[in-house]
């Protein structure tokens, strides 16, 4: 349970949901690199809108059936870590954007590592 608490990195990646690598969404490929180097938490976040680096509005509408919306993939634990996952993944973005900033994890609760009373 320590080992998840304490000063750690989040690091941010930005992409888009159309986005692939290797036939399948570059999202989940992504999470299966982080779940391969052990990594201690990892969040998908599809955003409702955003601006990207071409500065093209990409926007939820309900009359479009398909929809290229942001992606935003949070990573969370040591930075060495997320160094080594960085460097498993560095030719698999094309196009994004990737942020690394400090964090402080307080408190970590999941029923398989409560104390048994």
């Amino acid at each position: 349970m320590q080992r998840y608490l304490g000063k750690r990195k989040v690091l941010r990646i930005y992409i888009s949901n159309e986005d692939r690598y290797d036939g399948k969404p570059l999202w989940e490929a992504l999470l299966s690199v982080s779940q391969n180097e052990g990594i201690a938490g990892a969040t998908v976040f599809k955003a409702a809108a955003g601006i990207g680096a071409h500065s093209q509005l990409h926007a939820f509408n309900i009359w479009v059936l398909k929809q290229k919306l942001p992606l935003v993939i949070e990573i969370i634990d040591t930075k060495e870590k997320i160094d080594t996952f960085l460097q498993a993944t560095k030719d698999m973005i094309e196009e994004g954007l990737v942020t690394m900033s400090d964090v402080e994890v307080l408190d970590y609760r999941h029923p398989k590592f409560s104390e048994r009373r």
